[in-house]
C-alpha cells in the first residue's frame, strides 16, 4: 500500500511559532479624482453676474421698449393688453415743439459739462501730481462732492442760487453787481444746473486722471527736463499723449452719466422755466410721471433714444480701442 507524501505544511508551522509572515499584498493604488472642470467653474462664477444683469439690466430694457411700441394707459399698464402701435409713440415725440429745444439742452449741457469736468479734473490731477505738503488731505476734501447724496448737492445749490436769499447774489451785490435770476430767468437756468453738475464731476475726473498719471514712468521727465523741455512741453509731448486711454474711459463714463442726469435739474430747475433747462431725461419722467394723464409710450422713446446714444458711443469707444491695439 503505497503511502501519500504530502509536501511540508510551512504556513502550519509558522503558525506554531505564533508568527504568520503572510506574503505582502501589493499596494492599492488610490483612485484618482477627476479633476473638476475649469469650465463649470466659470459658469458658477458667472452665474450671479449674468441672473442680476438679465433682473436689472436686460428685463427693464425689454419692458422700456415694449412700452414705446405700445399704446399704454392708465388702464392697460396694469392690465397688460395695450395695443401695438409700432413705432408711433416715436413719431409722435419728433414731431412734439418740445422735442427740438431738450435736444439742443442735452447737447449743450452733456458737451459743456464733459468739457469743464475733464479740464477741471485734468488741472487738479497734474497738480496734485507734484507731491507736496498736504496733497493727500487735499484730495480727500475735493472728494466731498462726489461723495455726497446728490439730492444734498441740489438742494445746496439751489439754496446758493437763490435770487432773494442766495450767497451768490450776495457775493455779486457785494461787488457791486447787479443780482442774477440764476434759477427763474430762462437765460440762467440751464447755465445754473450745468455749473452744478460740473462741480459734482469734477472729483471723478480728478481720481481716474490722477490714477493714469501714476502709471507714466517718471524718468520720462527726467530725460525730457535734461533736454531742455519745460513744463508745458513735458505735459502735450509726455503726459497727455500717455493719458489717451484713461482719458477716453473717463469721457465715456462721464458721457453716460451726463446724458442721464435727472436728479440735479429736477431739483433745482424742474426743467423750467418754460423748458429752458428740460433735457431728455427730464422729458422723458414728464411725459411718464409728471403729468395727470401719463405718457408711457412717447415717455419711454424718449428714454430709448438716450440709451440709443450711449451705446453709439459705447461701440464708438470699442472701435476706437480696437484700431488702436492692432495699430
Amino acid at each position: 500500500m503505497k503511502q501519500t507524501v504530502h509536501p511540508p505544511d510551512h504556513r502550519s508551522a509558522r503558525l506554531r511559532n505564533g508568527v504568520d509572515h503572510a506574503a505582502p499584498h501589493p499596494a492599492r493604488t488610490p483612485e484618482r479624482r477627476r479633476p473638476t472642470s475649469p469650465q463649470w467653474a466659470a459658469w458658477a462664477f458667472l452665474t450671479p453676474v449674468t441672473l442680476y444683469l438679465a433682473l436689472f439690466y436686460a428685463y427693464p430694457l425689454y419692458r422700456n421698449l415694449d412700452l414705446s411700441l405700445r399704446n399704454y394707459t392708465v388702464r392697460s399698464f396694469v392690465q397688460g393688453d395695450a395695443p401695438f402701435t409700432g413705432l408711433e409713440n416715436y413719431r409722435k415725440v419728433f414731431d412734439d415743439p418740445t422735442f427740438a429745444p431738450a435736444l439742443l439742452h442735452t447737447v449743450v449741457f452733456t458737451g459743456v459739462c464733459l468739457a469743464f469736468q475733464y479740464a477741471i479734473g485734468l488741472a487738479l490731477a497734474v497738480f496734485f501730481n507734484q507731491h507736496f505738503r498736504l496733497s493727500a488731505t487735499l484730495r480727500a476734501l475735493f472728494l466731498v462732492p462726489w461723495l455726497l447724496p446728490l439730492i444734498v448737492s441740489a438742494s445746496t445749490w439751489s439754496w446758493m442760487l437763490n435770487s432773494d436769499s442766495g450767497i451768490v447774489n450776495a457775493a455779486l451785490h457785494a461787488l457791486g453787481l447787479d443780482p442774477v435770476n440764476w434759477l427763474t430767468s430762462p437765460s440762467w437756468s440751464l447755465t445754473s444746473v450745468i455749473i452744478a453738475n460740473i462741480w459734482i464731476g469734477v472729483p471723478f475726473n480728478l481720481v481716474v486722471l490722477y490714477s493714469g498719471l501714476q502709471s507714466i514712468p517718471s524718468g520720462l521727465y527726467e530725460a525730457a527736463a535734461l533736454d531742455g523741455a519745460g513744463a508745458w512741453r513735458r505735459f502735450w509731448s509726455i503726459t497727455f499723449p500717455l493719458l489717451r486711454p484713461v482719458s477716453a474711459i473717463t469721457l465715456l463714463l462721464g458721457l453716460v452719466y451726463t446724458l442721464k442726469v435727472f436728479d440735479i435739474i429736477w431739483i433745482m430747475t424742474k426743467g423750467g422755466p418754460a423748458d429752458a433747462s428740460t433735457t431728455f431725461a427730464t422729458w422723458s419722467y414728464q411725459l411718464g410721471f409728471g403729468n395727470l394723464l401719463p405718457a408711457f409710450g412717447p415717455g419711454a422713446a424718449v428714454g430709448n433714444l438716450l440709451v440709443l446714444t450711449a451705446l453709439a458711443f459705447g461701440l464708438l469707444y470699442m472701435r476706437v480701442q480696437r484700431k488702436q491695439a492692432y495699430s
